[in-house]
This record gives C-alpha cells, structure tokens and sequence, in this order.
C-alpha cells in the first residue's frame, strides 16, 4: 500500500508541501486545493507531486448532492461535478463523496436517508455526475458512511450494478461499517468479506481505528490509529491483496503531530521503508 495524509500539513508552497510528504515517507496524498483555486496553483501542486513521485489519491467532493434543499442541491452538484473534473486532468485514484443526506447536515444522520426514493437519487446524482464529466483517467466513489446508502458490501454491489456506469467505482472506509457489535467483535471476517465482494472495484481507502466505549448505549469512538480495536495489519493485508500500490490515506487527526504519529504507527506495523 501507498501511505498518505489527509492533511496537507503546514507548508508554504506546493514544492515544499510535495517535499515533507516524501520527506517523512508518505507515497500517495490527498490534493490540497480544489476545483476553484487558481489554474496556475492547481498546476503548481500537480508539478510538485509528480517531481516528488507522490500518487495523488484523492480529490474530495464532500458536499450533498441529494439535499432535499433545491439550491444545497444544485450547488452540491456543481461542486461534485467540478471535483471529478479536476480528478481526471490530475488522473488521480478517484474522487471521493459521501452518497448524502436528506437533512440540512451534508453528512448527517435522518431516517429519510434509507427510502426507496432517496436510493434512487443516489442513484442519478451518481450517474448525472459521471455522464457530465465523461472521465477517462479517474474514477467517481462513494465513501460508505454508518448513516447512509450503501451500509455494506451487498449494497455496495447492488449500487454498482444500479448505477451502471464505467467510471463509478469503491471508495474503502471499513472503519465507517462497524455499525454493530457483530462486526466490531468479528471484524477480520467483515473486512475480509469487504475486500472479497468489492475487490479490484476499490480505488483508494482511508485508515484510522474504531473503539467500542464502556457505556450506555452503545457507543462506537473513532480513533487515531492504534488507538481502538481493529486490527490493522489484517486491513492491510486485505488491501495488499488487491492491489499493493493502493493508496491508503490516514485521516481525522487534529494536529500535524498526531498525523505524524499515526503515519509511524502505521509504517511500523506494515515494516515500510522510506
């Protein structure tokens, strides 16, 4: 696999950004501006990525394309379409969203989210996006959330086949999938069951761990990596397995320590070298 960062880190250029990457021993990166900065800057990231060897990973949509709110709607649309155009002149792995919600967080939480009526929203957002686009060196993905279409590899599948486009592909975050205490205590077996029904589909993945909390009621917290009860090293074999330069990028830390930290934990337990 091809470790990353979510986080761009402190810098002041795009030479130097591309530089601590590869300094501190990251192969693959997230992009650091979107569709609406600069040409001269988009270009600028692109040149220092490639001259440091650094597989861009992700470019990140993160917006609702399905809102129930006509303007968040359009808006989100505009935005998801601008990303995978930016995505495919970068030939990046993919770009990345969630499905979406239908409340006024773009990442929420409702039970309208799980209708027959908002798959099929799902469903052509996904496909109006793509067909605008026409890419030809990414792909569009979807995040799997613990709140929203698709909730497992079945839906996964089923999304896929739905969609039916070429370019629409799986973005993996097993760690948003332990939903239950069934595939949190059994986790290897889910993960494994994941990576054997989705396969050569996967694009990019994220890493981080989950902990299961002493509480009442049940309680999931994410982690930093190593932190929770997940074992990442099956994660990685999983993932080594389809593809060994798949890019797996470490996200939602607070500082640059605390991805520093987590990038050696994780290097450490997959016996990387610089």
């Amino acid at each position: 696999m091809k470790l990353g960062l979510s986080s761009p880190l402190e810098h002041n250029s795009p030479e130097e950004w591309a530089e601590n990457m590869k300094k501190i021993g990251c192969q693959a990166v997230n992009f650091p501006v979107d569709h609406e900065a600069p040409e001269e800057l988009i270009k600028g990231y692109a040149r220092a990525a490639k001259a440091q060897g650094l597989m861009i990973a992700e470019a990140g949509a993160w917006c609702n394309p399905i809102s129930p709110d006509r303007e968040v709607r359009k808006k989100a649309l505009e935005r998801c379409v601008g990303q995978l155009r930016l995505a495919d002149t970068l030939g990046a792995c993919c770009c990345v969203n969630v499905s979406g919600s239908k409340g006024e967080r773009w990442d929420g939480a409702y039970r309208e989210n799980f209708t027959k009526e908002t798959w099929k929203d799902m469903v052509d957002s996904i496909r109006r996006i793509i067909d605008e686009v026409k890419p030809k060196n990414t792909f569009y993905t979807i995040e799997p959330m613990p709140w929203m279409y698709p909730m497992g590899p079945e839906e996964y599948i089923r999304l896929l086949e739905d969609v039916d486009r070429e370019r629409f592909a799986v973005h993996m975050d097993i760690f948003n999938w332990i939903t239950s205490p069934q595939r949190y205590f059994r986790h290897e077996e889910f993960m494994k069951k994941c990576f054997e029904m989705l396969g050569t589909h996967i694009k990019s993945c994220h890493l981080k761990d989950v902990l299961l909390k002493q509480e009442f009621t049940f309680q999931f917290e994410e982690t930093a990596c190593g932190k929770g009860g997940l074992n990442l090293e099956k994660y990685r074999e999983l993932i080594d397995g389809i593809n060994p330069d798949m890019p797996v990028i470490i996200e939602h830390l607070d500082s640059d320590q605390e991805y520093l930290e987590s990038l050696g934990y994780v290097r450490n337990i997959a016996n990387l070298k610089f």
